[in-house]
């Protein structure tokens, strides 16, 4: 759709998009209650955008007495969202409807912590991979309406510029846009990975505005969701809670200081913990995993863990504490009402979580804790796939509304 369109349509008219946007299937009822309409302005205002082909029907929804109300979404007209999660170790990217449909997805592994693999390489790849997704779909690079991507380091959100990534070398000040608009002529938004998981959930978890998104992967980040927005701080690097120090007698991390809760408790400390268990001989089982891998991974301390292994078991009792501790720390100064669990560590089992959960219950003021949950992301694996999507319309519709 052209953008000299987008020019022409009312705050209003871009209000009840965004609205329709973020209730996922809303009734013309629920858009008139949450942007304090009348019915008779709400509909005028949705029947003129059902006409021009921004808004569809999707059918009745949920009964509760009389007959169900018709849904609306976001138009498929709108065009192709293009949604990519770069992580440390590897990156999925979907197309997207402007509803956040999934019409076509992939995965593939990459190391971003190989100066081989900057972002000239990777960027290349995505740009390839993201084509063939769009010809999948019947579509090319002009029908794509946004581009959201998530990495996993420090982001400049105005300039899409990443700020001294400390697992990404040569991604910093390198200019993703830029890059991306020479196959797109879309608007490209980059966000931390974390930051785009949270944006995600604010969408999923309806009416929750307080709360933070914790993903325990190869590193260790926070999302923070404050009165329904997402917060990143002064410079970008608001949540990099992997650099609170738990032990001051820890490990050296890269970052240059010691006992960073990332040394002790993301991915590679987990596995490194599992393989020096095996060498001192303490763990039969985890021997087992090593001679049948060759090595040593998080999915095999999760196995080996089920399978009741006492090392395993305190590895990630261990690791869920110190998250644990972070966490109270950070419970007694945000107050959120939810902690949302996310990353590759947090899929070993459910030692995890009881570990994280019992260390903030623990640690954690009562009047903090009253009404908090810790649980898992309700997105699961689709979380950063979802959250970028997010991202990609939410900005957009931004734009245009701000830029009309």
């Amino acid at each position: 759709m052209p953008l000299d369109h987008w020019s022409n349509l009312s705050s209003g008219e871009m209000l009840v998009l965004e609205s329709v946007f973020w209730s996922k299937a809303a009734s013309r009822h629920e858009v008139a209650t949450r942007l304090h309409l009348s019915k008779s302005k709400a509909n005028a205002l949705i029947a003129d955008l059902l006409a021009q082909g921004l808004l569809q029907e999707t059918g009745p929804g949920p009964a509760s007495t009389g007959r169900p109300a018709e849904t609306l979404c976001l138009s498929n007209a709108l065009g192709i969202l293009l949604a990519i999660d770069i992580g440390a170790t590897c990156m999925s990217i979907a197309a997207l409807t402007p509803s956040l449909l999934v019409l076509a997805q992939c995965r593939e592994d990459v190391d971003v912590r190989d100066a081989q693999q900057g972002p000239t390489v990777v960027l290349a790849r995505i740009k390839v991979l993201a084509l063939r997704l769009l010809e999948q779909c019947g579509k090319r690079a002009k029908d794509v309406l946004a581009i959201g991507i998530g990495v996993p380091g420090p982001v400049n959100f105005e300039n899409a510029q990443m700020v001294s990534p400390p697992l990404m070398p040569g991604w910093g000040d390198f200019s993703i846009r830029d890059f991306m608009r020479d196959s797109f002529e879309a608007p490209v938004f980059v966000d931390n990975d974390v930051n785009i998981q949270a944006i995600g959930e604010l969408r999923q978890q309806q009416g929750t505005s307080n709360f933070l998104v914790l993903k325990v992967g190869t590193g260790i980040g926070c999302g923070i969701v404050c009165d329904g927005k997402i917060f990143r701080g002064a410079t970008g690097s608001a949540g990099d809670v992997g650099h609170i120090c738990v032990d001051t007698s820890g490990p050296h991390c890269h970052c240059g200081n010691t006992g960073c809760l990332e040394t002790m408790a993301a991915r590679p400390a987990v596995e490194r913990q599992a393989w020096e268990a095996m060498e001192r001989e303490d763990s039969q089982v985890l021997r087992r995993h090593a001679g049948e891998q060759g090595m040593l991974t998080l999915a095999a301390v999760g196995a080996a863990s089920r399978e009741g292994d006492m090392e395993a078991n305190r590895i990630i009792q261990r690791a869920g504490s110190l998250v644990g501790q972070m966490l109270a720390s950070v419970v007694n100064f945000f107050n959120p009402s939810h902690v949302f669990l996310t990353g590759s560590v947090v899929t070993v089992g459910p030692l995890f979580l009881a570990s994280v959960r019992q260390s903030v219950y623990q640690r954690s003021l009562a009047l903090s804790t009253r009404n908090l949950h810790v649980q898992y992301s309700s997105l699961g694996d689709a979380a950063g796939l979802t959250g970028a999507g997010v991202l990609a319309m939410q900005e957009f519709l931004k734009s245009r509304r701000l830029h009309r």
